[in-house]
């Protein structure tokens, strides 16, 4: 039944509801980037062909952040924010694919399998109504992307895991096989230290980010603390830049917890910035909503002078939190689990925390491994290989 099952499911009917694309031309600049990502709804920005040759990657403020901290954008902020956006977009072929909606749910896993982490598939209006809707929809957005009359929505490994989690029950007796079991955790994790500069990771949380993982923190003796995620990166504004580049990773964790900077670690930053002479690195490049240097350290008591400082340090980020379409913001806490957890209880915990994979954890919070979506969806097409 499961092989049946996956022969008859289509793209199209996980992509039921899902909101239209927003998208920029490969010609944007970095700075036109940055305006589009604070005034969407959505981490990730899908990037066209200028020629109408498709989808070519998706951009979100992890990319701009590594992109603002390389040496040559730090000496020139200016020059960098008017870089075109192509500078910024993964080099690695195939993240994003195109796949026609008609196309089957096998067609999509193997496609994540071989590397792919969004699919871009053509929206087919069902209703006359959801037509209108979606016209309504376009008319408020000026990055909207339609080409040919038709609008696209991006296919993910969450999409594709929760689809399968809804019909779990016919690929019993694997949902109840542990985790360890299935030889499904991968030990080579991208990690740092705790007191390590949060610079030295750049590398790390670039290929986690294309990975779809995180990079774990740990201590001395490899116990786990937490993690710089991409996924809590991508919620900062571009500010995010300047903590990377002056602060340990164990203090930028602390800083991009979704409560907002702590004052005394914004004090930190500008103090650094000032011993490294790149304090304009601050207000250059906040391009859209611009702030001064002296109102992040203010050290008022005062709860609505703190709420008025935290607003203006990430501008125009505040509503996605509350975005039904956008991934739900989160605190910097890992999500763990241990290594005999069951696939089934894994795939739920890594779905109800809106994350593509899962720590894996001795009891003494000795860092094992690492699960993710696609070593998930895997074992599923294996599975289906042994029926």
């Amino acid at each position: 039944m499961a092989v049946s099952f996956l022969g008859r499911s289509k793209v199209s009917d996980l992509c039921l509801g899902k909101p239209p694309l927003r998208s920029l031309s490969e010609s944007a600049t970095v700075a036109e980037a940055l305006v589009a990502l604070k005034s969407s709804d959505d981490n990730f920005i899908s990037v066209w062909n200028k020629e109408g040759g498709g989808c070519v990657g998706k951009v979100c403020m992890v990319d701009i952040a590594c992109y603002l901290c390389k040496e040559e954008s730090v000496l020139s902020p200016s020059s960098a924010l008017k870089a075109p956006i192509s500078h910024v977009l993964s080099k690695v072929p195939g993240l994003v694919m195109h796949l026609e909606p008609h196309s089957s749910l096998l067609e999509a896993i193997n496609l994540i399998l071989q590397g792919a982490q969004n699919l871009v598939v053509p929206i087919i209006p069902t209703k006359k109504s959801g037509i209108s809707r979606r016209k309504q929809h376009l008319q408020k957005s000026s990055t909207m992307n339609i080409h040919n009359g038709c609008e696209f929505c991006w296919l993910t490994q969450e999409d594709v895991i929760r689809f399968l989690l809804g019909s779990i029950g016919l690929f019993t007796p694997l949902p109840a096989l542990s985790i360890d079991t299935l030889g499904i955790i991968n030990s080579n994790v991208l990690a740092i230290d705790y007191y390590s500069p949060a610079s030295s990771a750049l590398s790390a949380i670039s290929r986690s980010l294309t990975q779809q993982t995180s990079v774990a923190i740990v201590d001395n003796d490899g116990t786990f603390i937490g993690e710089i995620s991409p996924f809590n990166l991508a919620c900062c504004d571009e500010t995010i830049a300047a903590a990377i580049a002056t602060l340990s990773a164990g203090d930028l964790m602390a800083y991009i917890d979704c409560g907002g900077p702590p004052e005394d670690l914004i004090r930190v930053v500008k103090a650094r910035l000032k011993e490294k002479n790149l304090e304009k690195m601050l207000q250059e490049f906040t391009i859209s909503f611009p702030f001064s240097c002296d109102t992040l350290i203010s050290s008022s008591s005062s709860s609505d002078e703190e709420s008025s400082i935290r607003t203006r340090m990430r501008p125009g980020r505040q509503k996605r939190s509350y975005s039904y379409s956008s991934r739900m913001v989160r605190k910097a806490e890992a999500v763990v689990c241990h290594h005999k957890s069951s696939l089934v209880a894994v795939m739920i915990q890594a779905i109800a925390h809106r994350v593509n994979y899962l720590w894996v954890i001795e009891d003494d919070c000795s860092l094992i491994g690492i699960v993710t979506f696609s070593s998930i969806l895997k074992v599923f097409t294996e599975y289906l290989e042994t029926i």
